[in-house]
């Protein structure tokens, strides 16, 4: 399981991108809203829509959940 987390800070196309722990293009430590540990990042992605409504994955760190 992976430990993820949301950008607090919207792209600037508006989506909230959720990364794992230890992405190679993480947000500033201060932009991170702890989301939990994941098995897959469409759980992680579900969680953080409870926050947000326009979430993406990271294309670095969660592409199967990237879709912009």
């Amino acid at each position: 399981m992976a430990h993820y987390y949301v950008n607090t800070n919207a792209q600037p196309t508006g989506e909230h991108e959720v990364h794992t722990e230890g992405c190679s293009h993480p947000p500033l430590p201060n932009h991170r809203r702890p989301l939990g540990y994941f098995t897959d990042c469409k759980d992680a992605v579900r969680e953080a829509k409870k926050h947000y409504a326009n979430v993406d994955g990271c294309a670095y760190c969660c592409p199967s959940c990237h879709t912009r």
